[in-house]
């Protein structure tokens, strides 16, 4: 852990600034410059691009696809199945097959248990060519999978195929998954739902509510598995399983056809520790990404300068060029970033930014700082602050950051190493204020809770009144699990649809396992996981449940990708 350094000596000139001790710091002098980039600099750095490696690879798989496709060879009693269609997605299959007459096609494949089964329908028009892409599938298993035709004249038939997959690889296989409770009625699972395990390395994968791997991809992520409005998905990952940078994202689906590829510099790099080992994994973009509502994508990414984890990047979905850049260090107290000590890789993880949150209602961004124990809301087109929590006494902060500091009530929890700042649609109805849920590491970084760091780590929901400027604790789940929950690093809080919380104690027992547990709103567990991590760093950075697959997506093997 890196902790905060007090100043002992007064630094020269218009950069600097004096400081006072921090009562947690370590050393006595500062270890950084205040040299900052220009926004050109950064961008440059960066060197985002779209690429079309991946795209270009599978032309040759569409091209097969499309022909058949084409010559309509397969009908309803003799369907053409692809396991596998695109070599990434091993519990997937790709159907085609025609119908007398026109029809909408959904399936189901059939669960081993009660409430298992994943049931998608094909988001398509009445059409006479079908292709059904399959998700969810068993491995090392004969699947039985039922299609259900309903003809546009109102009949209906159906179909039972069966597809065999093959073994899981083996940091999936080695992740040993307990299940301690799964109260499927109160589970949020609906008829597709998995819980997807977004490692800190190593292959994704998603379980159903027995515990049992339903899909995975072979493509190493590193923290970042994102789903888009087009029902795609975006995975942070590197050329092969071998390299040791991660500097391709990918925008894929379920069955693993690429739609896009984006790259990025392999000089401007970071470990996500401060290790400096020659072995370090390494990446440009670190936590978090998500799609802005023009279609462009806000990526944390370190700059390339001694700092790192601080910088945002907007990226054109069109160009794959940087438009936009906001670097947390021009918004802050100089001092925050000029006296935190630097790590063994020679970098300044000041801020530690692990979340990003946008807010269509003001065109915003909520977003957390680990290692300032602190959130904050941001006016995205300005760039101006909206407010500011953390457990920095809002007097110990310089006169113009003082009215964007908000008050806890009593009672409220301090933050202290928090994950996963998510935005609460619309709890109370009031346009005014808003619900936001975190997951609470509870460690004292620089401002957190000395009295209660380390003891426990939860999900906490808070309410913010903008107008007020306070902030109150109004929901949380952990502190009762006590020490034998409580992570330092790594964790996730999400709402589901039915109010309940799942939440990812990620580095559970120093990283040896990841807990994962459902409860409702009134506390009660109704899901209860635990993964036994099978190697260093797959632990589970983040716990998602989501629908295998959504509503707006569509796989059209005749649609061509744009700029292919």
């Amino acid at each position: 852990m890196r902790k905060k350094l007090p100043l002992l000596i007064v630094l020269i000139g218009t950069l600097f600034v004096a400081l006072t001790a921090c009562s947690n710091s370590k050393s006595s002098e500062s270890t950084s410059s205040t040299k900052l980039l220009t926004t050109a600099q950064i961008k440059k750095n960066i060197g985002s691009k779209l690429i079309f490696t991946r795209e270009n690879s599978q032309k040759d798989t569409n091209a097969e696809y499309q022909e058949i496709v084409a010559e309509g060879n397969h009908s309803l009693d003799d369907p053409y199945i692809k396991v596998n269609p695109y070599g990434t997605s091993p519990l997937s299959a790709l159907v085609i097959f025609d119908t007398m007459q026109e029809a909408k096609i959904s399936y189901t494949v059939q669960g081993e248990s009660k409430d298992t089964s994943i049931s998608n329908a094909v988001n398509s028009d009445y059409s006479m060519t079908h292709q059904v892409p399959v998700v969810g599938l068993y491995s090392d298993k004969t699947n039985k999978v039922t299609l259900d035709i309903e003809y546009k004249d109102g009949t209906t038939a159906s179909k039972e195929i069966t597809v065999k997959t093959g073994k899981l690889p083996k940091y999936v296989r080695e992740a040993k998954i307990k299940i301690d409770k799964n109260d499927k009625s109160k589970m949020d699972i609906g008829d597709n739902g998995l819980t997807l395990i977004d490692r800190t390395t190593k292959e994704p994968f998603a379980i159903d509510a027995d515990g049992k791997v339903r899909w995975y991809s072979t493509n190493y992520s590193q923290h970042t598995v994102e789903e888009l409005s087009s029902g795609h998905i975006l995975i942070l990952t590197k050329k092969n399983v071998n390299a040791s940078v991660y500097n391709d994202l990918i925008e894929t689906d379920y069955l693993g056809r690429i739609y896009k590829e984006y790259s990025f510099s392999d000089k401007t790099k970071s470990s996500d520790s401060a290790n400096n080992s020659k072995n370090e994994e390494t990446t440009l973009i670190h936590h978090d990404i998500l799609e802005l509502p023009n279609g462009n994508l806000l990526a944390t990414v370190s700059d390339g300068s001694e700092y790192k984890e601080d910088v945002m990047a907007e990226i054109s979905s069109e160009t794959g060029k940087v438009v936009k850049v906001i670097d947390l260090k021009k918004l802050m107290p100089t001092k925050m970033y000029s006296t935190f000590k630097k790590g063994s890789d020679g970098k300044n993880d000041w801020f530690h930014q692990n979340s990003i949150e946008y807010d269509t209602n003001d065109d915003s961004i909520l977003i957390s700082g680990r290692d300032q124990d602190m959130i904050m809301k941001i006016d995205y087109k300005t760039s101006e602050i909206k407010w500011i929590f953390s457990g920095k006494k809002k007097s110990s902060w310089p006169k113009k950051y003082q009215d964007k500091i908000l008050t806890p009530t009593k009672g409220t929890s301090i933050i202290g190493g928090q994950h996963a700042l998510t935005l609460l649609q619309d709890v109370d109805g009031n346009p005014d204020s808003e619900s936001i849920l975190l997951y609470n590491n509870n460690e004292n970084v620089t401002n957190g809770d000395k009295k209660t760091s380390g003891k426990y780590s939860q999900a906490v929901q808070y309410h913010v009144d903008p107008k007020k400027m306070t902030i109150d604790e109004t929901w949380s789940y952990g502190k009762k699990l006590g020490k034998k929950n409580f992570t330092y690093i790594i964790g996730y809080a999400q709402r589901l649809s039915n109010d309940n919380t799942l939440i990812d104690f990620g580095y559970k027992n120093e990283g040896k396992e990841s807990n994962i547990i459902e409860v409702n709103k009134e506390g009660k567990e109704v899901f209860d996981v635990t993964v036994a991590n099978s190697a260093s760093k797959a632990y589970a950075y983040r716990a998602y449940r989501m629908n295998f697959y959504s509503d707006a997506y569509t796989f059209d093997v005749l649609e061509a990708n744009e700029d292919m």
